[in-house]
């Protein structure tokens, strides 16, 4: 009786541990990859674009005028590297040289305290001297959700460059940053300052040192 009770019971069995093992050999179902956060800045595709003058009365920066026979802000001064640089929006590289000025370009890190800090005063410039001139960000040798949380944090929206390389501080010879050009119409970068956090004083005042143009406050 037992014996015959045992062969029935075990097809039973069997058919219990083949339903199992289907379940566990099938793969699970993969879960979808979480979306990427929009990036915070601005895509590059007007670099190339000369800013156009903004309307009367707009509040951009105006030119400022120099002295009959007085060599302009524009004398002087040296040409781009030539260099191509990727956007952190994607898109087409970016030659560094088709970048057109008048431009101010701040190369920064998410990991250097006084980046951070002067990040807010280009933001600032860039709404007030807008149609006059360029604000343009290179990225230097950090990690994409770095940069992506600063400008999100800081609320950074000028079009932003990638040189994970550090190419344009080799080609400069300089080796901290943060680091601001000066870069007038005519495609000449006219300063380079390395002193420091910049704030709004200041860039006003180097942006009508350099590229004489006056910044609203």
């Amino acid at each position: 009786m037992n014996r015959r009770l045992a062969l029935a019971v075990l097809p039973l069995l069997l058919a219990v541990t083949g339903c199992t093992s289907g379940a566990a050999d099938d793969d699970p179902a993969p879960r979808p990859a979480a979306a990427e956060r929009p990036s915070p800045f601005r895509d590059c595709a007007t670099l190339s674009a000369a800013p156009t003058a903004a309307s009367p009365g707009s509040g951009a920066a105006t030119p400022t005028s120099t002295a009959p026979g007085t060599p302009g802000p524009a004398a002087g001064g040296q040409t781009l590297p030539e260099l191509t640089l990727s956007c952190f929006t994607g898109g087409t590289p970016i030659a560094l040289r088709d970048v057109a000025g008048p431009a101010v370009i701040n190369v920064w890190a998410s990991w250097c305290p006084p980046c951070r800090k002067e990040l807010p005063a280009f933001q600032r410039l860039s709404e007030r001297a807008a149609g006059q001139l360029q604000v343009v960000g290179v990225n230097s040798r950090d990690s994409r959700s770095g940069a992506q949380s600063i400008g999100e944090d800081f609320g950074v929206r000028f079009p932003m460059l990638v040189d994970q390389g550090e190419a344009l501080q080799r080609e400069l010879k300089r080796n901290a940053i943060p680091l601001t050009l000066f870069v007038a119409a005519d495609g000449q970068v006219r300063h380079i300052d390395a002193t420091g956090a910049l704030d709004d004083a200041k860039l006003a005042k180097l942006v009508r040192q350099h590229l004489g143009l006056t910044v609203p406050a």
